[in-house]
């Protein structure tokens, strides 16, 4: 199943769905990094996360953050969006690996650990992106989610994200969901969704299942009307570029800029979210130390 992302609301307003399938992003991922199994479910469930919530950014150039940064030895895991629902990330040490759990699932909260903060930055082109941030609360990625949503944006929601990697260590399925429940529901509606959750079992099942997105959603939302919104097709996609690492180059000033010249000659920059080299002769340093303000 190629992967895609559905938005719903219920035609009385009360609950809104993300759904996603995102097992060609995270197999993308895998392939490009080289995660082991634990890093690849960790990075993996961020970018799915990323991409459900980028996909409800307005502006053409919005972007969104999602910066995991516990005690574990994974380090920070690092997921990004843009408004196209195109993602790409890193994990800090992307060959943690870690004995699977009692359950038989990835230990990624033991990789994440529980100690640390939860940051979602949204970027919208202003003077400074808006930042929430929060303890984490397991390192599992989608319960610390749940708890951002309630403890930051009071917006009561249940998250779930999965990611299945197959015994030859591709990425046999991969997805998830966000549900949130709106201003203006009802208890009743509460307790109509929650049974529901309960009853759904794990996504990544009913992707390995064959149920779209939109099935997902239906289940959830048992009994209710539903509108859909236009589906989105996300990427793993970098758009790093030389431009841009010179941009960071000249960001670190003229002493710095003079140390990598009279020590290196050069500099080669290489992409956190790509693993692409970017290089740079001693005549173009010489050009950033001249444009260099500080």
């Amino acid at each position: 199943m190629k992967d895609y992302i559905v938005n719903a609301i219920t035609s009385c307003g009360s609950i809104r769905v993300i759904a996603a399938v995102t097992t060609d992003i995270c197999e993308n991922a895998r392939k490009l990094h080289d995660f082991s199994p634990t890093a690849c479910a960790a990075v993996g469930r961020a970018l799915t996360a990323a991409a459900m919530i980028g996909s409800t950014l307005k502006g053409e150039d919005d972007t969104l953050t999602l910066q995991f940064k516990g005690n574990g030895p994974i380090g920070r895991v690092i997921a990004v969006s843009d408004s196209k629902a195109n993602v790409k990330g890193y994990a800090g040490d992307p060959f943690v690996d870690l004995p699977l759990k009692k359950n038989g699932h990835l230990d990624v909260g033991g990789a994440v650990g529980k100690q640390g903060y939860l940051s979602v930055i949204r970027d919208f082109g202003l003077k400074e992106p808006y930042v929430g941030q929060v303890e984490l609360v397991t390192g599992e990625i989608a319960e610390d989610l749940t708890y951002y949503y309630a403890k930051s944006e009071q917006l009561p929601s249940a998250v779930a994200l999965g990611v299945i990697v197959d015994k030859d260590l591709t990425v046999k399925s991969a997805g998830g969901f966000i549900l949130q429940v709106l201003p203006g529901a009802m208890d009743e509606d509460i307790d109509r969704v929650e049974k529901a959750i309960g009853e759904v079992g794990e996504v990544t099942k009913l992707i390995e299942e064959g149920k779209t997105p939109e099935d997902i959603v239906s289940m959830l939302l048992k009994g209710y009307e539903i509108e859909y919104f236009d589906p989105m097709e996300p990427e793993y996609h970098c758009d790093c570029s030389k431009d841009r690492m010179a941009r960071a180059i000249i960001s670190i000033g003229k002493e710095e800029i003079r140390k990598i010249i009279e020590e290196d000659g050069k500099a080669e920059v290489c992409c956190q979210f790509c693993d692409k080299k970017h290089l740079f002769t001693k005549e173009e340093l010489e050009e950033f130390e001249k444009i260099a303000t500080k």
